[in-house]
């Protein structure tokens, strides 16, 4: 056998353990990020998916799409609002919002991981009212939504027909049927975690996951750490609603949160399949 074998046999090993570990168990990815707008790894992403869910892994993928939403709304002359870094949802940009992330986004991934041999599904929130919200800070930022529940039977009863949802984070009125809400896709990943008992949560970044002062990876934290890390900005930026929204979702029963580079090819198999893994885990503080 030669060196390239072996190695190639010895990482076919080394994932042996974490197939058995993770089989049957769910986890919920958030696809975001470059890996979501380059051909090329829109590709490879698919790959991934198939290949989890091929060796019994219950994958649900939920998607961002606010680089999209926001090139549409500049092409049709839209004006986009921000108050305190938080899109505002006008009525207008809700109906472009819903378009893009429900249409065209949604669509593509599931037809990019049909393609690739698996069964996926695409829904948003308003599927099966699956996803209820109202307004967050009582309407300050129009239909942007907070969640308050989700039926998480909806999305079980889909993973039990090995079928992978992909979801589109909108969110319908928790009181009355109207335009709908648009929801964070990283809350809305980590909620959805949360209600069906998901052993991980993996955000796709495009950065190497949490780094230090020095611009080097962090691959192992709890969530006291992130506690210090935000409070000397360590931690700023984009990067605070992820580990908020991971620390929500570690407080509600998922054992581990992953922060990845989605620029790096097959990096949810480097992640979970590796004993080093590519990104930072966080892990609830005991």
């Amino acid at each position: 056998m030669s060196k390239k074998e072996r190695n190639i046999a010895d990482i076919l090993l080394q994932a042996l353990p974490y197939i058995k570990k993770y089989h049957k168990k769910k986890v919920v990815i958030k696809y975001g990020g470059s890996a979501q707008i380059d051909d090329n790894l829109k590709a490879k992403f698919a790959e991934d998916i198939v290949l989890l869910a091929l060796i019994g892994i219950k994958i649900v993928v939920v998607h961002g799409g606010g680089n999209e939403i926001s090139s549409m709304l500049e092409k049709l002359g839209i004006d986009t609002e921000f108050i305190d870094g938080h899109r505002v949802t006008s009525n207008e940009s809700m109906k472009i919002a819903e378009m893009v992330l429900s249409g065209s986004i949604n669509k593509e991934i599931v037809s990019l991981v049909n393609h690739s041999g698996a069964r996926a599904l695409g829904l948003s929130g308003k599927d099966f009212s699956f996803i209820k919200a109202k307004a967050k800070s009582s309407g300050k930022f129009g239909l942007t939504g907070e969640i308050t529940s989700i039926d998480k039977k909806a999305i079980n009863n889909i993973l039990k027909q090995n079928i992978i949802p992909i979801i589109a984070p909108i969110a319908c009125n928790e009181e009355y049927f109207d335009i709908g809400y648009n929801i964070n896709a990283d809350t809305t990943a980590s909620e959805i975690a949360s209600s069906i008992k998901a052993i991980k949560l993996v955000f796709l970044t495009d950065t190497m996951g949490v780094l230090d002062k020095d611009k080097n990876l962090i691959s192992t934290l709890n969530t006291k750490d992130i506690e210090k890390l935000k409070k000397d900005r360590t931690i700023i930026g984009g990067m605070i609603p992820k580990v908020d929204a991971g620390i929500s979702a570690l407080n509600n029963g998922v054992e581990k949160v992953h922060i990845i580079n989605g620029k790096i090819e097959h990096s949810l198999l480097l992640e979970l399949l590796t004993n080093e893994g590519i990104g930072s885990v966080i892990k609830k503080h005991s």
